[in-house]
């Protein structure tokens, strides 16, 4: 069975996106590429009690009630996607997973190649808060 997996959509009062840049390791899937945050889900775990454990892991950020906005079927997994409107600073968050994070807009996602099938997750996104 393909596994599935939780990551959520940070979006500012600006509109802006925020990612995460991996670890630059090679044992991991896309290392030192640009990512939304998120992870994969155990088992007994809904994919909202995924991304809400996986933030607070990875970033010490409570994203209970974030939205689910759809999911998708890629190759390998089952992805959920959530979104949650915040404003903060990337440089007061502590970063457990990742060498940084920043905010995007919508064209600088568009050009960066984003790991694990994110460039169109995020397309779908911004043209959906364009209706």
């Amino acid at each position: 069975m393909r596994h599935q997996g939780a990551s959520i959509i940070f979006v500012n009062s600006s509109g802006q996106v925020l990612l995460v840049l991996r670890d630059d390791i090679p044992s991991i899937a896309s290392p030192g590429m640009w990512d939304l945050p998120g992870g994969h889900i155990e088992e007994h775990e809904s994919a909202e009690e995924c991304v809400v454990r996986e933030m607070l892991e990875e970033m010490e950020i409570n994203v209970e009630g974030c939205t689910l906005f759809r999911s998708y079927e890629f190759s390998d997994r089952k992805e959920y996607i959530f979104t949650l409107q915040v404003d903060f600073e990337p440089r007061n968050i502590i970063l457990h997973e990742g060498q940084m994070i920043r905010w995007f807009s919508k064209e600088e996602a568009a050009k960066t190649k984003l790991a694990c099938g994110f460039n169109k997750v995020l397309s779908d996104y911004f043209n959906s808060q364009q209706r």
